[in-house]
């Protein structure tokens, strides 16, 4: 049986594959290459997530590929956006051909004697076999079979729907019902607005609080660059000012914190309804050791919420009393049998 062998194989036909491609034809121009993609469409990730909201979690002058400037007048895209610009980009460069869909690499063999890889993959119910001298994986790090599910124990118990966003069912209607969105990530941080204008009540649950601020979609500095530069130069001036940006404001929070936060908190106050108490959501806690942690969040029905970190993360802690001397303190396990059911059931009394 024939064997084919190529130069470099690549692992994965999303953002990272169809990039390392163009690299390699721009590099090496004569190397033969393969890209075996499990999925049946070019996009990786950005083509298994649909939950709604899905969005870039950065500005796409620094997503993007430097060899193709982002040219949309949004510089937050949604996830249709970034696969259709994944797959523009693979059509553009002649990758398509060079990719395989439906082959799932199940293993990769090394051998010294011949100086090559020999990879097999399943398409189906076969197995196909190639041999490469380079293997590139470009395959994330995400499992897309089994996303990461936290042990909730009563979980079993609970009458509701559960739903995991990388599962996120087709056509689920969650209006007029009651939503509890578990973390505070970029996934629930793009879910939650999308649901929130169909529930009837809508709740983020969070181990860890955070700051959060809202930037314009459309970046007006960008699209000026873009209407009088050529567009590698807009791209990259985009691309230096939003990284510098970034990183220097992360550097001024590390320096002054307290300075941060009010500016922060200053735009928060912008952000919401006349009225809401800013001040009290974002109160200050205690962690052990005396660190000060920022919760934007108040638990209706105890008198106050500290985060406690521990080995295993940071759990909840309801205090039901006026110091933690006389407090009744429930962590995310709860004491005995409290559970998150009963911590959420607490929370929504």
């Amino acid at each position: 049986m024939s064997v084919d062998h190529v130069d470099v194989l690549i692992v994965g036909a999303g953002l990272s594959g169809i990039g390392a491609a163009h690299r390699l034809r721009e590099i090496s121009p004569t190397s033969t290459f393969t890209i075996l993609e499990a999925r049946d469409r070019i996009g990786g990730t950005w083509d298994l997530f649909r939950y709604p909201g899905i969005r870039s979690d950065s500005d796409m002058y620094t997503l993007s590929y430097p060899f193709r400037p982002w040219t949309n007048r949004n510089s937050i895209a949604d996830g249709a956006e970034i696969r259709q610009y994944i797959e523009d980009t693979a059509e553009a460069d002649g990758v398509v051909p060079h990719i395989r869909f439906g082959h799932r690499v199940t293993r990769v063999s090394w051998s010294s004697d011949d100086a090559q890889w020999t990879v097999t993959a399943t398409t189906g119910d076969r197995e196909t076999t190639l041999t490469a001298s380079f293997v590139y994986f470009c395959s994330g790090y995400y499992s897309y079979d089994t996303g990461y599910t936290p042990e909730f124990p009563g979980l079993e118990s609970f009458a509701g729907t559960v739903v995991h966003p990388q599962f996120w069912p087709e056509g689920l209607d969650v209006s007029g019902q009651r939503v509890v969105v578990i973390g505070s990530g970029a996934t629930a941080v793009t879910l939650l607005p999308s649901l929130a204008d169909q529930t009837a009540h809508i709740t983020m649950l969070q181990r860890s609080p955070t700051f959060i601020t809202s930037l314009p979609q459309v970046d007006p500095l960008a699209g000026i660059t873009q209407k009088i530069l050529p567009a590698g130069i807009a791209h990259r001036l985009n691309r230096f000012r939003n990284a510098s940006i970034a990183v220097g404001f992360y550097e001024f929070c590390q320096r002054f914190p307290r300075l941060a936060r009010r500016i922060l908190l200053a735009r928060a106050r912008r952000a919401v309804p006349d009225g809401f108490d800013v001040d009290t959501s974002f109160a200050k806690v205690k962690a052990n050791g005396g660190g000060e942690l920022m919760a934007p969040f108040d638990i209706p029905g105890a008198g106050r919420a500290a985060l406690v970190q521990d080995p295993q993360g940071i759990p909840f802690y309801i205090m039901r009393g006026d110091s933690p001397e006389d407090s009744t303190a429930y962590d995310r396990m709860g004491m005995g049998k409290c559970n998150w059911n009963e911590l959420v059931t607490t929370d929504q009394a």
